[in-house]
């Protein structure tokens, strides 16, 4: 097997390589005598070919040749390297007589194989050529004037149409193919004004409808045309008789070449010749088909199938229960008027419920489904089928028949039981199964976060803290940034900030002199460390450095008095002492020690600044801004998980008694409105449950439970009222706005304030691409910003709006006017209104179809 396996290897790659290296021709296989043609030989494979021979033959006269040219490529795939090479030879050749002949095979070696090219026919025809010349002797000038002076005008024969039918004799219900072709030998701009054949008397189809239209030569009348397909059809004649196809007709532009009379200038043969667009209807004559009537005698099966046909029939299963569907699927395939196919007349066994027949169009055929399911059991024989069609080619009626089917019926359960309880009926005298098990979603068992009824994120204080604060931030970061970039920039503040530094500096270096008792050099280095201080510390240049200036300006930059007088003090103790004989160790170390405090000092008085501490008001306006959602207490607790505990065991009053008694304390949740709804539900009051489910939704719209229990209750009151249909935008916009809760889109929108306010900064602060990348980015935060708060804003409104109300009397009449009037209608218990104003105990209500009234306030109660 393994060398039976290589062998087969081999001679596919083998195969594979001959293919690969073959000569490839491209050539026009229609030409005129008079045309000059090119062939070309392409030879694709690893290598160079050599020893490439190849000669026109007596048939056709070598014009120019050969021209060789070459190309290669490299591909790298997975690491496996593919090279491979192209060479192709081209030929110009003109024939030498009309006729149809062969050009000889090319042949050259390509990695010492032998290859060889197909010999390429080609057809030559004369394309009117004598016609032409015979026709210019005898009218030459003739023909001259008539271009001098006229524009151009497209005879008859260089360009129409035709509809080609495949025949033009058939009988009812046969298969005519018809084909519209344009032929041209002119220049075609375009086309306009298109009418193609009605067909009456035929189904038609349309089979090909090129949206670009593709010419390619044609023979006609030994001239050739660039013809092109524009429209095929499938025909099947459903009358007898002559009948008429009418004439397609077409608007084609052509472009014509007009010459301009000779005014005798030297220049006028090279810029009289112009073209002109002009417009050419051509159609085409109306054809005749004669349609027989099919023969007398067709068999009780036929189903009006014309043509050559196979069919098969088989069951889905050959063993079932009782009550359990099965299918017969007919197929019948071939070649005819497959579309107009009728199903086959099948006779199903007794106690066999049959519905309707599915038909549906396969690959060259037509499939029949007959769904059944079957009421009795036992053993049961379908069909045989039996299909008849009528064959033309042989003239005659032709009867399919297929094999009987054997089916075994079993006895079958009446009833099944479902998972949840539910129970299906199985009613043999029905044709469908009804389920029984449908109910509300269950309640929600775990505990939900419960905030101060009518409390949203959005809009609150804490949420407008966190705005602020986020603004305040990116404004702070952004201050921050620039005062840094300033203070880098900052000669003299630089200075001032590190005058501290250098003088302790100096004052460091008049210590070393004090340790080694140099009296003078300790006094001048001291000197230095004084006025170099003051003059990085006050800005102040050596000129304006007296003591007047100095202790001017200390004060004045938040010294006090006192230390600026000790400051002159010292430098006057430092000149006194470069001119007076030494004072001592003693009077030297006071000096150094007097310098270092008030330099200290004057730093520490000039850097304090004033702080007034705002902490207290920050965490009392904290506390003030807090939300006023409250936190379950215990009692909250308690009720709820009693509530849960009661619904579980059907006790369906104290649920809803345990879940009020939390609504009715000031706190709210959507699951616990729900749990209310089901809990009303369940207690037989669909109007309260109608009214808590729409308060769910006020508190989440995009509560699913809830929004699918109020459909399910909903689907059970009395009222059936058509809502006016929303405009689309508002659907489009309340749709993707239901789709988190309001509390949601505020926390996204802070999100996304913040990532603002981020690209802003790096929009103010960055450079280069940064700015750029900042800018559209943070248009596009900001409105997806905009957008949230939008949609929480609007989930708030709606919230916050009691402008609806469920009736819950069982009965109300709806009257014209307050306390009296005509009655307008009677409205029952779940039907949603919306309140429109209230006069003492009469509301005016506005239904979902627009129609108003008045209704007690007592029947109703606001969501």
């Amino acid at each position: 097997m393994r060398r039976l396996a290589t062998i087969l290897l081999l001679l596919a790659g083998a195969f594979g390589a001959a293919a690969q290296n073959a000569i490839q021709v491209n050539v026009q296989n229609l030409v005129a005598v008079d045309e000059q043609f090119s062939v070309t030989f392409v030879i694709e494979g690893e290598g160079r070919p050599s020893n490439f021979e190849w000669e026109p033959g007596d048939d056709f006269q070598l014009v120019w040749g050969p021209q060789k040219g070459t190309s290669s490529s490299i591909s790298i795939v997975n690491g496996k390297k593919t090279q491979s090479s192209q060479t192709t030879y081209t030929y110009v050749l003109m024939p030498r007589s009309t006729g149809t002949f062969q050009l000889p095979a090319a042949t050259a070696t390509l990695k010492g194989e032998h290859i060889s090219s197909r010999r390429a026919t080609v057809q030559v025809v004369s394309n009117g050529a004598q016609q032409q010349s015979g026709a210019q002797q005898q009218s030459g000038g003739a023909s001259q004037s008539q271009d001098a002076g006229s524009t151009g005008t497209v005879p008859g024969e260089d360009i129409f149409m035709r509809l080609n039918v495949s025949k033009t004799k058939a009988v009812v219900g046969e298969t005519i193919t018809a084909t519209l072709k344009l032929y041209h030998r002119v220049n075609i701009a375009g086309f306009e004004d298109a009418h193609f054949p009605a067909f009456n008397g035929f189904w038609s189809q349309e089979t090909q409808s090129p949206s670009n239209i593709e010419f390619h030569r044609e023979s006609i009348g030994d001239r050739i045309y660039d013809a092109a397909v524009l429209r095929g059809w499938t025909l099947i004649p459903q009358q007898s008789g002559d009948i008429v196809i009418d004439s397609a007709e077409l608007v084609c532009l052509v472009n014509v070449r007009s010459r301009n009379r000779n005014s005798g200038s030297i220049f006028d043969s090279f810029f009289q010749d112009e073209y002109t667009t002009i417009r050419k209807r051509v159609s085409t004559p109306a054809i005749k088909i004669h349609v027989s009537k099919l023969p007398a005698g067709a068999p009780a099966s036929f189903g009006g199938g014309v043509g050559n046909f196979k069919m098969s029939a088989s069951l889905s299963t050959d063993s079932l229960r009782t009550h359990d569907a099965a299918s017969l699927k007919v197929t019948v395939t071939g070649k005819g008027n497959i579309s107009l196919l009728e199903a086959p007349k099948i006779s199903f066994p007794p106690d066999f419920e049959v519905y309707d027949v599915k038909s549906s169009d396969s690959a060259g055929g037509r499939t029949f489904e007959y769904p059944f399911i079957p009421r009795s059991h036992g053993e049961f024989t379908v069909g045989p089928v039996e299909y008849s069609y009528y064959d033309v080619s042989a003239g005659k009626y032709v009867t399919l028949r297929s094999e009987a089917m054997p089916l075994r019926v079993s006895k079958g359960a009446e009833t099944a039981t479902v998972q949840g309880g539910g129970t299906l009926v199985v009613n043999p005298s029905r044709k469908d199964v009804r389920d029984l098990g449908s109910d509300i979603r269950f309640i929600a068992t775990r505990k939900p976060p419960f905030t101060k009824a009518g409390y949203f994120f959005v809009g609150s204080g804490l949420f407008w803290l966190i705005a602020a604060l986020l603004c305040a931030v990116a404004a702070a970061v952004y201050f921050a940034t620039r005062k840094l970039a300033a203070r880098r920039a900052d000669v003299a503040g630089s200075k001032n900030r590190a005058a501290t530094k250098m003088a302790r500096k100096r004052l460091s270096q008049a210590g070393e002199f004090l340790q080694k008792d140099l009296y003078t050099a300790f006094y001048e280095e001291l000197h230095k460390a004084l006025l170099g201080f003051v003059s990085d510390k006050l800005n102040m240049p050596a000129a304006d450095l007296s003591k007047e200036n100095i202790s001017e300006r200390l004060t004045e930059g938040g010294a006090s008095q006192e230390q600026a007088e000790r400051f002159v003090a010292l430098l006057d103790a430092c000149e006194f002492a470069r001119y007076a004989p030494s004072e001592g160790h003693e009077a030297m170390n006071a000096h150094y020690e007097g310098a270092v405090n008030v330099i200290s000092e004057i730093d520490s008085a000039m850097r304090r600044k004033p702080s007034a501490s705002g902490r207290a008001a920050v965490l009392a306006l904290l506390v003030a801004l807090l939300p006023l959602g409250a936190q379950a207490s215990a009692p909250a607790d308690s009720l709820w998980n009693a509530g849960t505990a009661a619904y579980a065991g059907g006790r369906w009053d104290e649920a809803r008694q345990a879940w009020t008694g939390i609504a009715g304390s000031g706190l709210e949740s959507a699951e616990l409105y729900y749990n209310i709804g089901n809990a009303c539900y369940k207690a037989s009051d669909p109007a309260h449950a109608i009214l808590w489910y729409e308060r769910a939704l006020k508190v989440n719209p995009s509560y699913e439970d809830a929004r699918v229990n109020l459909e399910f209750v909903n689907s059970q009151i009395q009222d059936r009222i058509e809502e006016v249909p929303e405009f689309f935008l508002e659907q489009w916009g309340r749709k993707v706005c239901w789709l988190l809760p309001s509390n949601v889109w505020a926390v996204l929108c802070l999100v996304l304030l913040a990532a603002t306010l981020a690209l802003a900064l790096l929009f103010l602060l960055g450079r280069g691409g940064a700015r750029k990348a900042g800018f559209f980015a943070g248009l596009v935060t900001l409105l997806l910003t905009l957008l949230c708060l939008y949609f929480a804003f609007w989930q708030r409104s709606d919230g916050l709006r009691h402008d609806s109300a469920i009736v819950t009397a069982p009965v109300s009449e709806v009257t014209s006017s307050p306390g009296s009037g005509v009655n307008l209608f009677v409205l029952h218990e779940g039907t949603k209104v919306k309140l429109l104003e209230q006069v003492g105990d009469w509301q005016n209500i506005e239904l979902a179809d627009g129609r108003q009234g008045w209704l007690r306030s007592g029947n109703i109660e606001v969501i």
